[in-house]
């Protein structure tokens, strides 16, 4: 179990590359971002025009509803947030900043509460994610980025692009900010599993992601 929650969080840790320096030149130079992107999967997405460009806002396909039926709630409670997994989505660790959920079989659910200073600029940080995943976009490394708002949070999505070696991880993430409890708090969630198994398992990370109920 030990080694299943290392795998994991070495999964997310890895998420973060590239991204603190554009925070850090967006912290000393604001500018408003290029919105283009590549749009998700889902049917008839609903936008709202947003200074940093086109928010769509997360929408389960009628196969994703499908997968979740006979699902089962998954809670974070000293956070407020709960997904709903499939059947077969066990409990690994949940602790108050950290949620980790599935296994090598169903994949990964990963979740991380980051603490922020009051004064964090958080459209700032996430001007900068959003900056950093398209030159990903760019550069091959993803197929997919767009700004979305899951319960009325707005923050960054990315699907990385198949892997050179079909056992390295392939994730699908969101990363948002929000206020909750006084705390200003960046969240990372991401799904999770190797390459080889990722298209099979896309409709159910999709899922899994936009179930998510955030309390405010």
């Amino acid at each position: 179990m030990k080694s299943l929650l290392a795998f994991g969080i070495l999964f997310f840790a890895l998420s973060f590359c590239g991204i603190t320096d554009k925070i850090k030149e967006r912290m000393e130079q604001v500018n408003t971002p290029d919105s283009t992107t590549k749009t998700g999967d889902n049917d008839s997405p609903d936008t709202s025009k947003d200074s940093g460009g086109d928010v769509e806002k997360a929408e389960l396909s009628a196969k994703q509803k499908e997968i979740l039926d006979g699902g089962s709630e998954a809670k974070w409670d000293d956070q407020g947030i709960t997904f709903t997994v499939p059947d077969g989505w066990k409990k690994m660790d949940v602790k108050k900043e950290s949620f980790n959920y599935g296994s090598p079989k169903t994949g990964f659910l990963i979740g991380t509460i980051s603490v922020m200073p009051a004064n964090f600029p958080a459209d700032t940080s996430l001007n900068a994610t959003h900056t950093s995943a398209l030159e990903q976009l760019k550069n091959g490394k993803y197929e997919n980025v767009r700004w979305l708002e899951i319960d009325g949070v707005k923050g960054v999505e990315w699907v990385e692009a198949a892997k050179e070696d079909a056992g390295d991880p392939r994730r699908h993430q969101w990363i948002g900010f929000r206020n909750y409890q006084g705390q200003n708090q960046q969240l990372n969630i991401m799904v999770s599993t190797k390459s080889s198994e990722f298209n099979d398992k896309k409709d159910d990370f999709a899922a899994i992601l936009y179930s998510m109920k955030i309390d405010k």
